[in-house]
């Protein structure tokens, strides 16, 4: 007997797997029906019963679905002791129980025999079910789990056996019709297994006897539920048995209402993350037009908008109040009102937010927070949630909860709130407990939210709400669940949410696969007063109980002073008035007695000079009340010096600290180098130090990690950084939300400038004139940002596309960790902010970034990775390694000649922040000869400053004269020749001319950099003034204060430059005297860049140093020189072969060089060198030193497929077994087993071709040559394009284009039409390009096509194609001309050899060695001699071109000088023409040449310049 049944319930469990006896899990059953059947599938009976729901409601979102109300099951059902009873006695008529899906049904069912504590025979009873893998494998639907086939719903299955669907009634009679026609006819078709039926094999053949026809319905009539349950609620509101409790809305209450002001408390900022549109700033402007009282910020989780949220309304604030004060001025009366900020969050609530063994992301619950402690509960729970809560969302618990609800308002929130969820989908008596809980907690600091977002599930709910609010005294507030400003942003909003999950738009909104999620409707947006009064005008309570909430809320600041951590001091400086009223004695006094015993040390004499200076630098810090802050940054220098960190000089302003010199905080005499303290430390305005430290790459974690030590690692936090959504990946994922096509998409953000103009966007373009729009971008690019126009408007999908993108452009994306920045603060960080976990960082992160972090009351430190450290430290180490010599770079002379020489000669690639072409050209020109023109370069090598230098130039070397304003100018501007370069010297020139005071003249420098012209207006009559008095004539004062106007703008920080300027001065001086160790430092540094490491390989090849190969007898991990003098290849730089391998390698080299493959495998760990390090290393050509072996043979096979080197490694392996186990013989002496030597095979050697290809694949570069070396002369001289520039052909449509490479990876492919086509890449010396070849040019070049062919090619690039359907025209193409061998283009190409002679170069000698070398190369081509002389002109730079590099620059805020260095802007040189005064041409009469590589690399020898043709 099969018994099939089927319930309806009041939801689902929590947790699936939970056990029966678990009965606040498993739902309730309200609706049960069964049939019996024999085992040949004759029907016995058939049951259904409704459930009275005692003790419980019926939920509304079940009651959705199989349309059972309360109401219907309590009149029209029976007692749930009576439903058991039938059933355990149709169960005990039964062999099997059956359903679909049936082992929910069975659990419900078993935790309600449970709850009556009744016996019953299901548990015990076997289980056949109608949804399995079988059935699955059955229907074959694709999208289950795991790549298996989806298990089948009921209608599914019903429509595959049945050719028909059947509609789930939700109602069980119906669905336990519909499977037991299914389950029948499964057996019939011999889908169970005789095992499963418990039967003999001849059961299914009598069943099918019997049943020789599909199943058919039996017929019962269904109830519609649904209807009935509304039949029943229309019956009671006749009977008035719902009683209508809505108060009768006064006068009084209406007035109230009509007075009232709205205040939005739920709201998601753009830090609610991908989930909301919305800017904190346009919120606070929309609130103030709408003359709202008071804006909450609650996004999901976390805190991370909160100080920015409360500055922004604080600021909005002040500005009113300057308002209203000059209308109270006037007379009049102020119209607006200030806005109060109320933070808060909308916290995920789990049941245990330690829990992380299932999913539970819990209820959604609003906490605002009343005062500062409030925020600091706030703080509490968001960084709990965070750190330990977080498992899919950060979360917290009711105990949490309980132990920081203090101060805090709590809201029932949204429909994932506790009561609102509990009433849709557990019923209103569980839902009124959570409220009671609630209320318990918060007393009168709990409200009700209702929101009506025209939806039918939030209608019901009110209902419920509005009734708890009347029995329990709890108030009601309006909210609105805010995501996004203006009904309009909605679509774009869609599309964000689209973005966080990777759906497209046109995915279904809903639950489960094929479906997405998404907000019901577009109301969900920051709705005006007059809106949301309109909403709730029969709800007036909820209007006016929110100013109640706001007048709870005190208004505070974030801001905070700087809290240091306690530094501890000498017992003999400790103060006991310190201790009682919080002063800093102890420490002043300490930080003077660690300087003046550091001044010792620093200077031998110490003067008066010094003194005053130190005195003068002590008193400010003890004023600005931050001894400590110098204390701490000396003891983790101290300590980095101690482990052997290196550590720089020193960085931005802080260079100009004697005191932080004298303490070894920095490493450059400020006042040798006239550095200014007050350019720090502003001594009339108490301001926070700000020191940046350079470590070594390798050292700075080792400092981080003696910090944590020593504060603790609840004290030591990393910053949060926020990723913002750009303008190309805006457009980017708008297109694929939308489904544009890819290519579509790329084109469209190619119309973007790579560099975004500072506070352009998108929404900026389509608003700005054209005019406006020219001014911010280059030429260049105005086209492209004309047809972004164009696009955005023509009404398409493109246009769509553009308009969404615009709307969700600048949202944040992600979080990150800030490189450098470290927090310390002086107790448990989660006391003064909140913080969260990162995955790159075992540290806890600031939930606020790196803006408002020392507002907000937190020491920061820039622990910052200089590469340029650690190079002069490896660079120390080569030296040292292979003379003995230690060198200290930081005594190295400051006047050595051969370092200046260098500069002069402008040969500065390598030398830290001199490398770049223009600031080698200014090398050249300059010939710096003392410190000062390094440090003064430095500075002026900027966009702005830049068009000094030709002037400096020209006064440096005696071609201009050098002129001061005022004679008086001539002490501070003597180094720079008269020019003013540092913003030091404005700063020293308005104390010496007119009398400012330290802390003045800073205000001075700090004004002209921002522009703030009302602190100018008011300094400058002073100035003059002063200046005047002191006998300076006023007009060329008046002349003075221009100029620095005009430049002070972008004059530069000395002390910074001073610092970098020595960093590269000592980089100058190792590559002048060590330049193998030096260079060989510097490719080390580079290893992880195979472009860099080319790049930098040239440079060795030019200064004739040679750089070998990889050698197991010579290299270590890093590149290193040898004994020779040649730079040897690191073999960290091989693919595959990690440190532990280089390691054996080097420590096993000790008891001297290998002999041999043989010798190498016996004698090192091969545990640490696996196969593919061994295989690498012979690729490489790692092995090359072993002569009698080559390449080719490790990896020849004998024909037993284990190649040579396999076999030596297994030798090596096993020589070092039986030395290992070496038995002792009865006389003492060891037995020695021989075990020979694998024989050498013998086989071809790799041609160079081979041999540079395998190098290229398992280092990335060709080492031992370059394919295209033997081509130089054709690449120079015949190719008019490098691969690189073919990757943009807008620039280059219409020209014919040439240029040469090698070909590889050739594809041979046929298309749908039957054509044949080709796919290749062409490589160049630094890039490679894929090219194609359809029709007549595949038949005409197709022959060149063979991997590792050397081909000439001539193209034209010509405009792309028109699409018929579009018009619209395609990206440029290329035509393929003509194809030649590459060693076929100087025999055919070269026509006449030009030799060029400069007139002032032309040496004696010169002339003879070009005849001998003609003499050489004879043959029927001619030769033209062209002798001429030069005359250089230099221009200078467009204004506006400095204008918009500088746009983007806030020169004056670069203390911490990763702002410019990221943005890593090449100045824009002016540029130099050369002009020929004089040219004499002679053709040779005499003399005809061969023209081939041998001759022209024959004249490069003997440095002769020539043309071809």
């Amino acid at each position: 007997m099969y018994l099939i049944f089927d319930t309806e319930t009041t939801g689902l469990p929590k947790n699936w797997s939970a056990p029966i006896t678990d009965t606040d899990n498993w739902p309730r059953c309200i609706q049960i029906a069964w049939q019996l059947h024999d085992e040949f599938g004759n029907l016995i009976e058939h049951q259904d019963y409704l459930v009275k729901p005692e003790g419980f409601d019926i939920p509304y979102d079940s009651e959705r679905i199989h349309g059972i109300s309360t109401d219907l099951a309590m009149q029209k059902g029976i007692p749930l002791h009576d439903v058991l009873v039938k059933f355990n006695e149709a169960l005990s008529r039964a062999k099997f129980v059956v359903g679909q899906n049936v082992g929910f049904d069975i659990n419900v069912m078993g935790c309600e025999f449970y709850r009556m504590n009744m016996d019953s025979p299901m548990a015990k009873m076997p289980v056949l079910d109608t949804c399995t893998e079988v059935t699955a494998n059955l229907l074959k639907i694709p999208g289950g789990r795991g790549g298996r086939f989806k298990l089948p719903t009921l209608t599914e299955l019903h429509e595959f056996l049945f050719g028909v669907p059947f509609g789930e009634a939700h109602n069980a009679t119906a669905d336990v019709e519909a499977t037991t026609r299914c389950f029948l006819e499964l057996i019939r078709k011999g889908n169970f297994t005789k095992d499963e039926v418990q039967q003999p094999d001849s059961y299914f053949k009598e069943f099918q006897e019997r049943n020789p026809e599909s199943f058919k319905l039996i017929g019962l009539k269904h109830i519609n539920l649904k209807k009935a349950s509304d039949d029943i609620r229309k019956q009671l509101e006749k009977s008035n048995v719902f009683i209508n409790e809505d108060d009768v809305i006064t006068e009084e209450k209406l007035q109230a209402f009509q007075n009232a002001t709205f205040a939005h408390l739920h709201n998601h900022t753009q830090f609610s993350v991908l989930q909301s549109t919305m800017d904190i700033g346009v919120m606070v402007k929309k609130s103030a037009k709408e003359k709202m009282s008071a804006i909450a910020m609650t996004d999901h989780g976390n805190m991370m908008g909160a100080f920015k949220f409360v500055s922004a309304i604080m600021d909005y604030n002040k500005s009113l109040a300057k308002a209203n004060q000059v209308l109270i001025e006037n007379g009049e009366e102020p119209k607006d009102k200030e806005i109060k900020p109320i933070v808060g969050c909308e916290f995920f609530m789990c049941e245990n937010h330690l829990d992380k063994s299932r999913k539970d992301n819990g209820y959604q619950i609003v906490l605002l927070a009343k005062n500062k402690k409030g925020y600091h509960n706030l703080a509490k729970l968001a960084s709990a949630a965070s750190i330990n809560g977080f498992y899919y969302v950060p979360r917290i618990d009711k105990e949490l909860i309980m132990q920081y609800k203090e101060d805090l308002i709590a809201l029932t929130g949204n429909l994932q709130g506790e009561v609102p969820n509990k009433i849709l989908n557990l019923g209103e008596k569980q839902a009124e407990e959570a409220l009671l809980w609630w209320k318990e907690q918060f007393q009168d600091a709990l409200y009700i939210e209702i929101m009506r977002h025209n939806q039918e599930d939030e209608d019901r709910v009110n209902k419920t709400l509005i009734s708890f609010s009347r029995k329990h005294n709890v108030k009601l507030v309006a909210t609105n669940n805010t995501y996004y400003l203006e009904k309009s942003d909605a679509n774009a909003h869609d599309i964000l949410l689209c973005v966080k999950d990777g759906e497209k738009q046109a995915t279904p909104i809903g639950r489960g696969r094929g479906y997405r999620y998404g907000l019901p409707n577009q109301e969900y947006y920051y709705k005006t007063q007059e809106e949301m009064k309109s909403l709730f005008k029969d709800l007036p309570d909820a209007i006016i109980n929110i100013q109640e909430v706001v007048d709870k809320i005190e208004i505070y600041s974030l801001y905070r002073d700087i809290l240091l951590p306690n530094f501890d001091i000498p017992e003999e400086f400790v103060h006991q008035e310190d201790l009682a009223d919080g002063g800093k004695r102890g420490e002043n006094a300490f930080l003077r007695h660690l300087t003046y015993k550091g001044a010792e040390r620093r200077y031998d004499v110490i003067d008066d000079v010094v003194t005053e200076r130190l005195d003068f630098e002590l008193k400010t810090i003890e004023n600005s009340g931050y001894p400590g802050y110098f204390l701490i940054v000396q003891d983790f220098i101290a300590e980095a010096r101690s482990m052997g960190v290196s550590v720089g000089p020193g960085r931005g302003s802080a260079a100009g600290s004697a005191v932080a010199y004298c303490l070894g905080i920095t490493n450059l005499d400020p006042i040798k180098y006239d550095l200014l303290f007050e350019r720090f430390l502003n001594p009339d305005r108490v301001s926070m130090p700000d020191i940046d430290i350079d470590f070594d790459d390798e050292g700075r974690s080792r400092v981080m990690d003696y910090v944590i030590n020593k504060y603790g690692s609840k004290q030591v936090a990393q910053i949060i950084t926020y990723g913002k959504m750009a303008t190309k990946s805006s457009i980017k994922d708008a297109a694929r939300v939308l489904d544009l096509p890819l290519f579509e998409s790329e084109r469209i953000a190619k119309l973007i400038p790579a560099m975004m103009p500072g506070k352009w966007n998108i929404s900026r373009f389509l608003s700005e004139s054209e005019d406006e729009i020219k001014k911010a971008v280059r030429s260049d690019e105005f086209d492209g940002i004309k047809e972004l126009i164009h696009l955005a408007n023509q009404g398409d999908l493109i246009s769509e596309t553009i308009q969404q993108a615009k709307i969700i452009e600048g949202s944040m994306r992600n979080t990150g960790i800030h490189a450098c920045g470290v927090i310390i603060t002086p107790d448990d960080i989660t006391n003064f902010v909140p913080v969260q976990t990162a995955k790159d960082s075992d540290l806890y992160v600031t939930q606020f970034d790196n803006s408002v972090a020392e507002s907000a009351g937190l020491l920061k430190m820039d622990f910052l990775g200089l590469k340029t450290l650690t190079l002069i430290k490896d660079t120390v180490a080569l030296i040292k390694f292979r003379t003995g010599v230690v060198i200290d770079p930081e005594e190295i002379p400051i006047d050595d000649v051969k370092t200046y020489e260098l500069f002069q000669r402008g040969e500065t690639v390598g030398v830290f922040q001199y490398e770049s072409p223009g600031m080698q050209k200014y090398m050249r020109e300059l010939k710096p000869t003392v410190f000062a023109d390094l440090i003064a370069m430095n500075a002026l090598y900027r966009p702005g400053p830049l068009e000094y230098i030709p002037s400096f130039v020209r006064r440096k070397n005696g071609e201009e004269p050098i002129t001061y304003d005022l004679d008086a100018c001539e002490e501070y501007l003597k180094e720079t020749y008269g020019i003013t370069v540092y913003q030091e010297q404005v700063m020293l020139l308005s104390q010496k001319l007119a009398d400012f005071t330290k802390g003045e003249a800073d205000v001075l420098r700090k004004a002209m950099g921002k522009k703030q012209k009302d602190v100018l207006d008011k300094m400058k009559p002073k100035f003059v003034e002063q200046a005047s008095a002191k006998g300076h004539d006023a007009k060329m004062l008046e002349k003075i204060w221009k100029d620095w106007e005009a430049f002070a703008s972008y004059a530069f920080n000395k002390s910074h430059s001073t610092c970098y300027a020595w960093i590269a001065y000592q980089t100058a001086y190792f590559k002048a005297h060590y330049p193998a160790e030096y260079m060989a430092a510097v490719l080390s540094n580079n290893m992880n860049d195979i472009k860099q490491v080319t790049f930098f390989m040239e440079e060795c090849r030019r200064m004739g140093l040679a750089v070998l190969g990889p050698d197991v007898n010579e290299s270590h991990y890093k590149f290193t020189v040898n004994d020779n003098y040649e730079i040897r290849f690191g073999i960290g730089a091989i693919k595959g072969v990690g440190e532990g391998a280089v390691n054996t390698i080097v420590e096993n080299r000790k008891d001297g060089k290998y002999r041999s493959i043989f010798d190498l495998a016996k004698r090192i760990d091969l545990r640490a060198a696996n196969k593919r390090a061994f295989e690498n290393l012979v690729l490489a050509g790692g092995f090359d030193c072993f002569e009698e072996t080559h390449r080719a043979q490790y990896f020849h096979t004998d024909g037993d497929a284990i190649t040579f080197l396999e076999k030596a490694m297994k030798y090596g392996s096993k020589f070092q077994e039986n030395e290992n186990s070496s038995q002792v013989s009865l006389f003492g002496e060891s037995s020695e087993v021989q075990i020979p030597e694998p024989v050498i095979p013998s086989c071809e050697e790799w041609t160079t071709m081979e041999k540079l290809a395998k190098e290229k694949e398992v280092v990335g570069i060709y080492i031992s040559g370059h394919p295209l070396d033997d081509f130089k002369f054709e690449m120079k001289y015949f190719c008019n394009v490098n691969l690189e520039q073919l990757k943009d052909l807008n620039p280059l449509v219409g020209r014919n284009l040439s240029f040469g490479g090698m070909i590889s990876n050739v594809q041979f492919r046929t298309s749908a039409k039957g054509k044949d086509w080709a796919m290749f890449s062409v490589e160049g010396y630094d890039e490679s390009m894929e090219f194609r070849l359809f029709n007549e040019d595949f038949l005409k070049f197709r022959h060149f096509l063979l991997n590792n062919t050397f081909v000439y090619f001539k193209v034209m690039a010509k405009e792309g194609w028109v699409k018929k359907d579009t018009n619209e025209r395609s990206e440029p193409r290329l035509q393929f001309m003509e194809m030649k061998l590459l060693n076929e283009v100087i025999p055919t190409y070269a026509k006449k050899l030009i030799i060029n002679i400069d007139v002032n170069e032309l040496k004696a000698n010169q002339i003879e060695k070009i005849r001998m070398v003609l003499d050489e190369h004879q043959g029927n081509k001619p030769v033209t001699f062209e002798i001429y002389e030069l005359e250089k002109i230099q221009k200078r730079i467009e204004t506006e071109v400095v204008n918009k590099m500088l746009t983007d620059i806030d020169i004056d805020n670069i203390d911490s000088m990763e702002s410019l260095e990221q943005m890593d802007i090449e100045p824009v040189l002016p540029e130099v023409e050369y002009k020929v005064i004089n040219v004499l041409e002679m053709p040779s009469r005499n003399t005809r040449i061969e023209i081939s590589s041998d001759l022209l690399e024959a004249l490069e020898q003997i440095q002769v310049n020539f043309k071809l043709n």
